[in-house]
This record gives C-alpha cells, sequence and structure tokens, in this order.
C-alpha cells in the first residue's frame, strides 16, 4: 500500500455495542438477533442522517464517523431515544441496550473508507466507560459542542486509557432536562397529561396458593376497567402495567416511564368465600402514600369492592366528573363467584392469544354463563373469542362464527348498555363481516364508553385504516398506545396504515419497533416483506420472508385477502404488490 492510499485528518469517532449480549443470545438467540437487526437500522438511520458514515457493524458493536463531533453527538442521543422508544415495553431481562462512546481526534483513513489510529481506540475505551443506554465523550467533544446540542455534561474524570498514554478526561452526556440515569441514556419519557393520571400495579397475590395467581390478576384488571370509564383522568391499560408483574418496582421509575403521576398498588387474599383486598394510593412525584385501604368482604360483593376504590381513587385526585359519571352507571349487584372466577380465568385464556387458549376461553365462558345466564361480561368476552377466532383462522372458524358474535355482543348489551368491551366485541365482528357502518358505530360507542379503554381506540382506528382513512387510524392508535405504550399490536396497525399512506421510512420503523417487543409476529415480517419489494431491497424481503414461513409455514397471501376487510381492493393489492416485486407470490393476482 503507497502512502498516498493514507490519510491523516481529524474526524468524530462513535463506537458502540450491546451491553451483556451473550446473556441475551444465552437466553433467547433468535429474539435477540431479531433485536440486534432492527437496532442496527435504528444506527444506520440515525448515522446517516446526521451526515455520518457507518464504518462497521461487526457482531454487536457498530463504528461510524462523522465530519463534526455536532453530528456524532446528535446521532447518539437519537439512537439511544429511538432505542428506548423501541424496547421500553420489553421486560428489563430481556432489553437489549447499548452503550456508546464518541471522541474527536485524529484518524488515519484508508482509501477504501476504514478508519485507524488513536481517535478509534479512544472512542472504543470511552464506549466502555458508558453505561448501557448511555453515552459517554471525550472533553475534545464536549468542548467543541457544549451549547450547540441539546444535552448537559457530567465530569467522569480523567480515566487511563490502554494504549495511550496520556489520561483522557470523560464525561457522561444528559439529555436536556433529565435527572436520571434512564434519562441520561436518551430514554424518551412520556408526557405528563395535563389531568389527574394513574398506573395500576398487578396486586400481589396473598392467598398461599399460586393456583389462584389469575384472581389477583383478575382484580386488578377489573379495577382498570372500571377507573377507564372516567373522562377526567388518564389511566394506563393492563397490558402496560402487567409487565411489572411479581418485580421489585421503583414506583417513581415507573410513573416515569408511563407518564403518569400516581400509582395504586395492593393484594388480594382469597380464602374460601371471602375475600381480603388492600389497596394504596401512591403520589409517584414524592413517593408519598394518598390513600390506603383494606376491605374484607364476601366474594359476592367483588364489584361493589371495585366500585369503592374507584371512588376512593376519583376522590383523592379530585376528578372533574361530567354530569353523567356523577349520577354513575346503575349497581353492578352481587355477583356468583363461581361464575366471576371462570371468567377471571377466560379472560387469562383469551391474552395468549392461540388456537388452544381460545378454545379454553370459550368453553370457561360458556360454564360461566350456565351458571349465571345475565352476566354480560361472559357474553362480551365470548363474542370477542368469535372475533380473533375467526380473523386468526383458529379451530374452523368460518363467518357464521361472526354472526354468533354479533349475536352475543348483542346479547351483553341487553343486559349492560354501557360496557364498553361489548361495544368493541360488536364492532370487530361487524368489522370483519365488512357492516362497516355497524362497526364505526359501535367502535366510537366503546371509545365515549371507555374513554381510557384503549381496546375501544384500536377497534375504531381499525375501522378507519380498512375504509382508507389513515391518517385518522393512525390518531386513533396512536392514542391507544398512550394508554396501552406497552401492547406491541398497536405498532404493527400504526406501521400498517402508514403503509398504506405510503410513508415507508415511518412504517419500516413502526414494522421493527413492533419485531423487537414481538420477535415471532409472522403478520408484521409480511408487511415488511412487501415494504422491502415495493421499495426495491429484494435480498431483505426474501430474508423477511424466509423467517416468516419458518415460523408460520402455513402463513397464506390469499387467505389474507379473503379475511382483511379493505373497502378498496387497490389496497390490497398493494401489499402483495410489493411481495410479487420480490418474487414471493406468483405475478397474477
Amino acid at each position: 500500500m503507497s502512502g498516498s492510499d493514507l490519510k491523516q485528518r481529524l474526524a468524530a469517532i462513535l463506537a458502540a455495542d450491546a451491553a451483556g449480549y451473550s446473556r441475551l443470545m444465552a437466553r433467547d438467540d433468535r429474539a435477540t438477533v431479531s433485536a440486534l437487526d432492527a437496532a442496527r437500522s435504528v444506527f444506520r438511520t440515525k448515522i446517516e442522517s446526521n451526515q455520518g458514515r457507518v464504518i462497521d457493524m461487526a457482531g454487536d458493536s457498530v463504528l461510524a464517523v462523522f465530519e463534526t463531533a455536532g453530528g456524532a453527538v446528535e446521532a447518539a442521543l437519537g439512537v439511544q431515544r429511538m432505542l428506548h422508544e423501541s424496547f421500553g415495553a420489553v421486560p428489563e431481562e430481556r432489553r437489549m441496550r447499548f452503550r456508546i462512546g464518541v471522541h474527536l481526534g485524529d484518524v488515519i483513513e484508508k482509501g477504501d473508507g476504514t478508519v485507524y489510529g488513536d481517535g478509534v481506540n479512544i472512542a472504543a475505551r470511552l464506549e466502555g466507560l458508558a453505561e448501557p443506554g448511555g453515552i459517554t465523550v471525550s472533553d475534545s467533544v464536549r468542548i467543541a459542542v457544549k451549547g450547540k446540542v441539546a444535552a448537559s455534561f457530567e465530569d467522569q474524570g480523567e480515566q487511563k486509557v490502554k494504549n495511550i498514554p496520556d489520561p483522557v478526561r470523560a464525561h457522561r452526556v444528559r439529555p436536556e432536562g433529565s435527572a436520571t440515569t434512564a434519562s441520561a441514556a436518551g430514554e424518551a419519557d412520556l408526557p405528563l397529561p395535563d389531568k389527574p393520571s394513574i398506573a395500576v400495579l398487578p396486586f400481589n397475590n396473598m392467598s398461599g396458593d399460586a393456583e389462584q395467581e389469575y384472581f389477583a390478576d383478575g382484580i386488578t384488571e377489573d379495577i382498570i376497567t372500571e377507573l377507564s370509564r372516567i373522562s377526567g383522568m388518564l389511566v394506563i391499560a393492563r397490558n402496560s402495567t402487567f409487565v411489572y408483574k411479581k418485580q421489585a418496582v421503583d414506583i417513581k421509575e415507573v410513573a416515569r416511564r408511563l407518564g403518569v403521576r400516581h400509582v395504586l398498588e395492593g393484594s388480594v387474599r382469597k380464602a374460601g368465600k371471602r375475600v381480603r383486598i388492600t389497596a394504596q394510593l401512591i403520589d409517584a412525584t414524592t413517593g408519598g402514600h394518598c390513600w390506603a385501604e383494606r376491605f374484607d368482604r364476601d366474594l359476592e360483593d367483588i364489584f361493589a369492592v371495585q366500585d369503592e376504590v374507584t371512588q376512593h381513587i376519583v376522590s383523592e385526585l379530585k376528578v372533574k366528573l361530567t354530569a353523567s359519571e356523577r349520577t354513575g352507571r346503575a349497581p353492578r349487584g352481587k355477583v356468583n363467584p363461581e361464575a366471576y372466577d371462570y371468567v377471571v380465568r377466560a379472560r387469562q385464556c383469551f391474552l395468549r392469544f392461540t388456537a388452544e387458549s381460545m378454545n379454553e376461553a370459550r368453553s370457561l365462558l360458556e360454564r360461566a354463563l350456565q351458571i349465571d345466564a345475565g352476566f354480560p361480561i361472559a357474553y362480551a368476552q365470548l363474542a370477542m373469542v368469535h372475533a380473533a377466532e375467526y380473523v386468526n383462522g383458529y379451530n374452523q372458524a368460518g363467518p357464521a362464527h361472526l354472526e354468533q358474535g354479533k349475536a352475543l355482543a348483542r346479547k351483553a348489551l341487553e343486559l349492560d348498555p354501557e360496557e364498553a368491551w361489548a361495544h368493541q366485541a360488536l364492532a370487530m365482528n361487524n368489522l370483519w363481516q365488512k357492516d362497516y357502518e355497524g362497526a364505526e358505530s359501535a367502535a366510537r360507542s366503546s371509545t365515549k364508553l371507555g374513554p381510557n379503554f384503549a381496546g375501544g381506540f384500536v377497534s375504531l382506528g381499525q375501522v378507519l385504516d380498512f375504509t382508507g382513512r389513515h391518517e385518522a387510524a393512525i390518531e386513533a392508535f396512536e392514542h391507544a398506545l398512550r394508554l396501552d405504550p406497552g401492547l406491541d399490536l398497536i405498532l404493527h396497525l400504526i406501521g400498517r396504515a402508514q403503509l398504506g399512506m405510503g410513508r415507508y421510512a415511518e412504517a419500516e420503523h413502526s414494522f421493527k419497533r413492533r419485531l423487537i417487543r414481538n420477535p415471532r409476529s409472522d403478520m408484521t415480517r409480511a408487511y415488511l416483506a412487501s415494504l422491502y419489494g415495493a421499495t426495491g431491497r429484494v435480498e431483505e424481503a426474501r430474508r423477511m420472508w424466509a423467517e416468516l414461513l419458518e415460523i408460520n409455514p402455513k402463513f397464506s397471501v390469499e387467505r389474507l385477502r379473503r379475511v382483511l376487510p379493505y373497502t378498496n381492493p387497490a389496497w390490497f393489492e398493494s401489499f402483495a404488490g410489493g411481495l410479487r416485486q420480490a418474487g414471493l407470490v406468483p405475478g397474477t393476482a
């Protein structure tokens, strides 16, 4: 190699690697590889958008070069922010976090673009000093960017760096306004709303019987459901709070991540026909207790206890109620403990979302209705089972399944016209039957009766998306995501609507965020493969399709064509067209 092939110059170097990568691979190699692929895409996007160039992405590491220190720091901040948005709902033990180091110094650049020298070595050493999810920079970077980026710097002192004769002063980067390590990592906190806000953590099972775990979960879910009816507050859905089940949690950290001021926690002890429920309301900004109480009741009075807890919270938080909320819904009365037990068990089965779990849920709900034929929520849940089985092709569910689902939802509404879940069930059965007017009416009723019921907004978004109103659909989905930031399905639905509008980059980002949280999703892979085909990225499309078929060898585009209720066939043809462009399906429709 001649000297003319080498060029010495000043450059900003970004070095990163995944913390605990070997541990993550040992735990779940497929999920880890999928998460790494998604993270690499984030790095590439942010590096290129800040006038940087990727040098290497070997293994779990990233090396990039920038013309300016400001570009490198902005890229690092953007990467950590986007990774947190994508990984935020993933349980801590499975979350992929990157350390990032940035240095401004001399490098030697070869003709092929690779770089060497002390500048690269120092950046790599700084990365090793960073916290998982954090950024550490050298003093030369701090001087170059201070006042030019939305961040502050905490002095980490002079650090002895291997193979570098002089110590390097390091600084931890704190995004503007942050005060915690998590924020320093570029994590995007959800902002507090301009009204009271609450997250209900899973109540602890104190029954001394692990078999009763489902019952404590059911109590928690019912309290969330009752709170979600109140428009004057923001209530986080169960999918997002149950991430913290059986974890020793920092209440302030949970509240920060979910964007709420108050947290409710408690316990349930069931013994025979009696139940003891304790609940305490905590102000997460101070850690202080606002209210606490213990309820000892017969099981048949469980609804009354849930209503009392809701009323205490509304009173303590000084929630502004509408006229109809002040009047209140009719008392739900006593419940048959055995029927309630079956309904709670069925809810857990439904959430597992498999053909077998739907069968089990149906059996449990039918037993509940044999005991109490006037139990509205049992009819509503059974109607949702019918809709879920049809759209997912479970248990030979055909069009007649939807008629049965509609009848069940109507029966639930006959018994309780204010049951938001029953309106959602009616909306989904109507939608899959292509009764768009009936579906939209029921979905809007669900959101009106449950202003904090994420499921209602998901249903409304689905109706809007399939009828071509993609922008309005995205708005509904994003509202649902604020209520339920841990529900990964919403990211897929947002991506689908963005794809329908031709917003490919945004759709790709949404789909990849979904795969980070749910690495086994065949449907999201199908849409990503279509997107790659439509944008000429044939090899990526084929790789994604191969992964899809490994997960679900029976995946059928033709079945999707029959089931997905697009009003305009062109929208589905656009999806299929992307797959055809990549040679993944036959060339004719």
